[in-house]
């Protein structure tokens, strides 16, 4: 054995319980990958933290800062990280050394629920690197009792790591590092659903196109040569006609939400910088599954630790410790606007008994007798299918969308907050339901970032590229649009627009490689 595995390699004791809570785990329905267990030091555990969680990384000043940022807040005692785990088939997981018992067994107790849910949640599905194009509903639901998927991540980033070291060796490493700070600053310009159907066969347009059809007016027969002149008919059929071919010489046909995918496939790029931008829209679609079931992803794993440790894995002489190392993880104080794992594992819990007692379907919402609806017991015991099912087919918008309910915001005393001018400080702005659940799925949905469209890719016939900024009510951040846009011309070499609205009035931010410009109105 290596001298790493030597030092990395857990101790007997620790193996024995890693065995037993994954077979206690198994009992209880829980389906994950094979799980390696590493021990390392703090200033280890940092510096896998900072390059998020992998053991090498392509070379990056952000890694350092990064893990000074991790390394300052432990020494401080502001953080502490206790887990790590890899979405990666075998599963990965650190364990932090010189921590107790108690906090080695609720950590393997969490990797479990984590593991269960990257290898069943059908977002998930994109990291699958032997995926195949989905051709009906029923590839779309993750089911792997009869497929194990191909997800060999570690050697994937080590290969990246690899490939952007080579191209630093032969092109210098400022030269290679500057282009990444412009990679990174558009890695969530990608289409993380149109990720899952890309493979699947497109229907072919017929050869010759249908001959374009004029709408009329409706008139009676003696009227119609009047009312539908000759002449209007033709003009506009041939202004159809001049549409449809406008359309179809369209660079892309369609408005394409993947931008890195077009500037791989078309902007003028060398070899190494295409390399290197496949590289970080590699990474980037690895991780976005990850931001789009932080809730849910800590949720099922707050809730399985708690019943593997609770029924099973801990020891009287321990409760006290578990409840302390619990409670944090849980708390929702010390400034955290929004705890996921808090959040996620009460959801459950409440999904759960929700569809133990028969609290739900027509009967239920149809109920208006709040007496009857406190003590409503059907006793069906659905729950654990429930959440079981919950974890499969759901990402955190549509979990909160479905389960979050009235009642539930009563109980948890869910509010928002906003900033008061008057008393100079953040104070409770409002705890009606509804823009509770609101703010929360804007918040969640594309994880806060805007939805972004490539429209042209030969604006007004001069190269230029046109973005379309998919307006949901939020006007973009002036300042990051415009680094954006620096950003893209780097890419692009040529002028870059966005339309998009400002103050509800349509606007055109360009740049040119110089300047920046806003100019009223939607030029497309």
């Amino acid at each position: 054995m290596s001298d790493y595995g030597r030092r990395h390699e857990l101790p007997g004791y620790l193996r024995t319980w890693q065995e037993k809570i994954e077979n206690r785990a198994r009992s209880t329905g829980l389906d994950f990958f094979p799980q390696v267990f590493e021990i390392l030091s703090f200033d280890e555990m940092n510096e896998v933290a900072a390059y998020g969680g992998f053991p090498t990384r392509y070379p990056h000043w952000r890694w350092g800062m990064e893990f000074e940022r991790l390394s300052k807040s432990g020494e401080y005692g502001l953080s502490r990280i206790y887990e790590m785990v890899i979405n990666n088939n075998p599963s990965v997981a650190y364990l932090l050394e010189g921590n107790s018992l108690v906090d080695q067994k609720l950590v393997m107790c969490h990797v479990c629920g984590h593991n269960d849910f990257f290898k069943n949640n059908y977002t998930f599905k994109i990291t699958d690197q032997d995926r195949r194009p989905p051709g009906s509903a029923e590839d779309l639901v993750v089911s792997r009792k009869d497929r194990v998927p191909a997800r060999k991540w570690i050697d994937t980033f080590a290969n990246h790591a690899a490939r952007v070291r080579r191209h630093m060796d032969r092109h210098g490493v400022s030269k290679v590092e500057e282009f990444i700070d412009v990679c990174l600053a558009l890695d969530n310009l990608i289409d993380p659903p149109g990720r899952m159907l890309e493979g699947r066969s497109t229907p072919t347009e017929p050869e010759e196109a249908e001959p374009v059809e004029v709408p009329k007016l409706k008139a009676k027969s003696y009227m119609d040569s009047f009312i539908n002149p000759e002449e209007y008919l033709a003009a506009q059929k041939k202004k159809l006609e001049d549409e449809a071919a406008k359309a179809k010489a369209r660079f892309p046909e369609k408005p394409q939400r993947d931008v890195l995918k077009f500037l791989i496939e078309h902007a003028p790029l060398e070899r190494w910088e295409r390399d290197v931008l496949e590289v970080v829209r590699e990474e980037a679609y690895y991780f976005w599954p990850q931001a789009q079931t932080k809730v849910m992803n800590e949720g099922w794993a707050s809730y399985w630790h708690s019943k593997l440790m609770t029924e099973y894995a801990l020891d009287g002489n321990e409760l006290i410790d578990y409840a302390d190392r619990n409670a944090s993880v849980l708390s929702s104080g010390g400034g955290r606007s929004l705890n996921p794992y808090k959040l996620g594992v009460e959801l459950y819990r409440s999904i759960e008994e929700r569809w133990n007692k028969g609290q739900f379907g027509k009967e239920w919402e149809d109920c208006d007798s709040m007496e009857e609806r406190q003590h409503w017991d059907r006793r069906l015991g659905l729950g654990r299918k429930k959440i079981f099912e919950v974890r499969a087919l759901y990402n955190d918008v549509t979990f909160i969308d479905e389960f979050l309910t009235p009642e539930f915001a009563v109980e948890q005393k869910m509010f928002t907050y906003a900033w008061s001018n008057r008393n100079d400080r953040f104070e409770i702005d409002t705890r009606e339901f509804k823009a509770i659940k609101d703010k929360l799925l804007f918040r969640l949905t594309n994880f806060g970032n805007p939805f972004i469209f490539v429209e042209d890719g030969n604006h007004e016939n001069r190269s230029e590229l046109l973005l379309r900024h998919e307006h949901q009510g939020v006007d973009l951040d002036l300042e990051k649009s415009r680094e954006t846009l620096r950003c893209l011309h780097r890419v692009w070499k040529r002028p870059v627009s966005i339309l998009t609205f400002i103050d509800g009035r349509p606007n055109t931010l360009r740049y040119d490689g110089k300047d920046h410009a806003t100019r009223p109105g939607h030029r497309a």
